[in-house]
């Protein structure tokens, strides 16, 4: 059995209650929102952020979930969603998960309008159901990602992230947003309770971890062969380099800099860079910081008692860290 499948069992049921859920907080009486939104429902991915938002309740609440829990988890993949519909068209990218994209099907102008519709959507669901703590999560993880976004484009220009501008970074981009998701599942069931930021606390660590490996994945890992390079190419700055960088001789350091800003789209230097990275401890630095999440993340979950749902939980810390993609 795959591990997402293993993962997926205890909330089997959650799950499919869901997707019937979530294809009702979609609809609506206009033709053309009903086919491009009956396009987006079925092209969903491995759908993490709806497991955890299922596990953390259901390990918190003996099992048990309630109808706030399902809007929570509706309320997050329609925000979601909206944000990638948006990042698309900023991106002006024409795939996503080897779909084509909204805006490429239906052009970038009614993709923004489809993103604006699915966030009114999320946000009346919680107002409409009076979730307030609900919504209030969910708008901190959004302003959040924005302000990560735009942090990284500023300094991507001068190159000067240091280690801790990193963190703040990926800490909005991606954590806020798995971090809202354990948060949520938390305040479903306990609102108001110490859980609620402990789950946080935990989605945060493996959000955390979950970028990192991301940042690997460029220095191709043994596990899926050839680098890819495509962070360097695009002037990103991960943390595998960020390491080499503050390690490096002042004439190294200007090497890479300029071999980053001014030859990123040379193979031959990006594979240079990528060797100096590799050779200079970058990877093996990421490795440990990313470990280092993990473990913090799993101590959390200590404090719990065993169940189906925190072995999952458990289980998809790890698969955080072990995944090939």
């Amino acid at each position: 059995m795959k591990i997402t499948e293993q993962i997926k069992q205890p909330i089997a049921y959650e799950m499919e209650l869901f997707e019937k859920k979530f294809r009702l907080a979609m609809s609506s009486k206009v033709a053309l929102l009903n086919r491009i939104t009956h396009y987006i429902v079925n092209r969903k991915g491995k759908q993490m952020r709806p497991m955890f938002v299922f596990l953390v309740g259901k390990m918190l609440n003996n099992g048990q979930v309630s109808e706030r829990t399902y809007r929570g988890a509706s309320v997050i993949e329609l925000i979601h969603t909206a944000t990638l519909v948006h990042d698309d068209v900023v991106d002006d990218s024409n795939r996503r998960r080897g779909f084509f994209s909204i805006n490429a099907l239906w052009k970038n102008k009614i993709a923004v309008l489809i993103g604006d519709y699915l966030l009114s959507k999320g946000l009346l669901l919680s107002i409409d159901n009076n979730d307030f703590d609900l919504l209030k999560i969910i708008s901190v993880a959004v302003r959040e990602m924005s302000e990560g976004e735009l942090l990284q484009i500023e300094k991507a220009r001068h190159l000067d992230i240091t280690e801790d501008i990193y963190y703040d970074i990926i800490r909005k981009k991606t954590a806020t947003l798995i971090a809202a998701c354990c948060s949520l599942g938390a305040a479903s069931v306990k609102p108001n309770s110490p859980e609620v930021e402990n789950m946080r606390k935990f989605g945060e660590l493996i959000g955390m971890a979950f970028q990192i490996k991301d940042d690997l994945f460029d220095y191709g890992e043994t596990k899926i062969g050839k680098p890819t390079g495509i962070d360097i190419k695009e002037q990103k700055m991960t943390l595998p380099l960020i390491y080499a960088l503050n390690n490096a001789s002042k004439k190294e350091k200007s090497w890479l800099i300029n071999s980053v800003k001014n030859h990123n789209k040379d193979k031959k230097r990006v594979k240079e860079v990528i060797a100096y990275v590799i050779d200079n401890g970058g990877l093996v630095y990421a490795e440990e910081q990313m470990i280092s999440f993990q473990n913090e993340a799993l101590k959390l979950l200590e404090a719990y008692p065993n169940s189906e749902f925190k072995d999952a939980l458990i289980l998809m810390v790890n698969y955080v860290i072990e995944r090939k993609k």
